[in-house]
């Protein structure tokens, strides 16, 4: 049994969920998102409610059952509210500006980082934060992970792109480390 999966999913005014066979289409005033369903689970609509069912009971179903609601909760939350990640840039010399949707990083390599926006993504850029936001939690996560894998955080120093709050353990060094031994 899922505990995730067993909770209906309030549907907020403003937002309209069609179900057809196994595709789910959710509208809102942010946009529209598509999401298949597998064939072992159920969604149904009661008035202003998603209930997600499984159709028969195996291990591989309890997963799915949690997962899907889980994932037509956050269709309906980017619909209405939208995700948003935040990156920071640390580092002398590192820069991020944007060229029309694009983002354009100054890295410290010899040449600039380009990244294009994917469908659904918009950046923003003030001094040395990165914002990513859109309607789909999925690609919003999977944009920022791209961008920091750039130029991940290094451990002596902390240059590189992280997320915002994100703690880098440090590592002491060569003259740390031979002035104590």
């Amino acid at each position: 049994m899922s505990r995730i999966g067993k909770k209906p999913i309030k549907i907020p005014s403003g937002v309209e969920v069609k179900i057809q066979d196994r595709l789910i289409v959710v509208k809102g005033p942010k946009g529209e998102l598509k999401r298949e369903v597998r064939s072992e689970i159920k969604v149904v609509q009661e008035n202003d409610r998603l209930l997600v069912a499984p159709q028969k009971e195996t291990k591989e179903t309890a997963a799915l059952w949690g997962l899907t609601r889980a994932l037509l909760a956050n269709d309906i939350k980017g619909v209405t509210d939208g995700f948003e990640k935040k990156l920071e840039l640390e580092g002398v010399g590192y820069r991020a500006n944007l060229e029309g949707q694009d983002l354009n990083l100054q890295l410290g390599f010899s040449h600039p980082v380009k990244v294009k926006a994917p469908e659904g993504i918009k950046f923003t850029v003030e001094k040395n934060v990165i914002t990513i936001s859109g309607i789909d939690k999925g690609l919003v996560g999977q944009t920022a992970a791209k961008i920091r894998d750039e130029k991940p955080p290094e451990p002596y120093k902390g240059k590189g792109i992280r997320y915002a709050g994100e703690h880098i353990r440090r590592k002491l060094g060569k003259k740390a480390v031979g002035a104590g031994g």
